[in-house]
């Protein structure tokens, strides 16, 4: 099938929805410490190979709301027209350190990415919606053979944050650190020894289609693992693939309630599913229905999005967070609690995300962006600060 491709406006707002980021940093009152209008970013090529680097820090200025890039030294660069055909955007590339060192760049007041490459620039181009980002779960996007990935932050006058993302592929080990208004430093991400390579294997021994997310470079190596999303949509996966656990959850909450307490610091706001008339209908304490849900396919579950679409606001966003969450975490059917607390739980029936589950298993902390709301009970792979200092990058070893 032909995918689309997103602009940056768009895919900006739903990686920083993905990544917790947005929502977390709105929420939060601005720093005692006056965050500075820019924060060194250290990174560094810890991974072994003899490729250049090529970095670039592309999203969106606070300040205005613009989309554009930033150059080492935190300058803002709007991106100019696009047009249609899609035209060559600027390069915006940095070059990177070399194997076994280190550079600094200035990290702006931005919501968006940072893009590391490996061997190649990146082709970005832009349309009249905006910057076209990669798509190489399409065979025809011009990055498809690259070896890439990015680190997805918010930096504003509340602080930093940071996280590594598998929420759409895994493919470049990389971890990430901020040095806090304390002095001290905080990483997250990091694989352990052999994870990588653990990780396309364990894909490799899953029946029911999960190696044919594996995508390999032309040497044929694995570039790559795609998120099953992609899967369902080119067909990599089956679309059936989830059915038969969400049957199993259909039936058990037609005949009770699933609460879900969508809020960690408010334990006393309950909503109650039941599903009746062929949807599931969620009420509050006072029995009113507040939102309901159709039954979910499987690309619902792995996107977090369409049948389980999750508006930016209080009611059903966070309902539809916490029930992805459990889809993906084969949560549901155990505990009629919702978010299950307890990630002894997670992944253990035959059918779930075998994919989130994998690269949980191989990060060295156990945490990792697998899905679009892995944050839900903070099982993400996120640092923030305050008073960030400094934040970090490290392209870690392929061993």
């Amino acid at each position: 099938m032909r995918i689309k491709k997103k602009t940056l406006a768009l895919l900006t707002a739903v990686a920083s929805l993905a990544a917790g980021l947005t929502a977390v940093a709105t929420a939060g009152a601005p720093s005692a410490n006056a965050v500075p209008a820019t924060i060194p970013l250290t990174i560094t090529n810890n991974s072994g190979r003899g490729d250049a680097i090529y970095i670039y820090n592309l999203g969106t200025e606070l300040s205005t709301g613009r989309q554009g890039w930033a150059d080492a030294g935190g300058g803002f660069h709007p991106w100019p027209a696009g047009g249609n055909p899609p035209t060559p955007a600027p390069d915006a590339s940095i070059a990177g350190p070399a194997n076994g060192q280190s550079k600094t760049i200035q990290m702006p007041k931005f919501s968006g990415r940072i893009y590391f490459s490996y061997g190649q620039k990146l082709v970005f181009k832009l349309t009249t919606g905006g910057l076209v980002q990669p798509a190489v779960q399409n065979p025809s996007d011009p990055n498809r053979n690259i070896l890439f990935s990015w680190s997805e932050y918010t930096l504003n006058d509340s602080g930093v944050w940071l996280n590594t993302t598998h929420v759409d592929m895994v493919s470049v080990p990389y971890s990430v650190g901020v040095r806090k208004g304390d002095g001290s430093t905080i990483t997250t991400g990091k694989l352990k020894p052999g994870g990588l390579n653990n990780f396309y294997n364990a894909l490799r021994g899953q029946p029911g289609g999960w190696a044919n997310l594996i995508h390999n470079g032309p040497n044929g190596q694995p570039l790559r693992a795609l998120a099953p999303l992609y899967g369902v949509e080119t067909g990599a996966l089956p679309a059936s693939v989830m059915d038969d656990y969400v049957n199993r959850v259909w039936s058990k909450y037609s005949a009770q309630d699933l609460t879900v307490t969508p809020f960690s610091n408010q334990p006393n706001l309950k909503y109650f599913g039941r599903v009746s008339g062929g949807v599931m209908n969620f009420r509050n304490g006072s029995g009113q229905i507040v939102t309901s849900f159709q039954k979910p396919n499987a690309s619902s579950i792995f996107g977090c999005h369409q049948l389980l679409d999750a508006p930016n606001d209080q009611v059903r966003g966070p309902i539809s967070r916490t029930l992805c969450a459990g889809y993906n975490r084969s949560t549901l059917i155990v505990n009629p609690n919702q978010p299950d607390a307890n990630n002894a739980n997670f992944y253990k029936d035959v059918v779930t995300n075998h994919y989130s589950r994998k690269i949980h298993a191989q990060m060295v902390d156990g945490k990792a962006y697998g899905f679009a709301f892995d944050d839900v009970g903070a099982h993400e792979a996120l640092v923030h600060d305050g008073n960030p200092q400094q934040a970090y990058v490290s392209l870690d070893t392929f061993n």
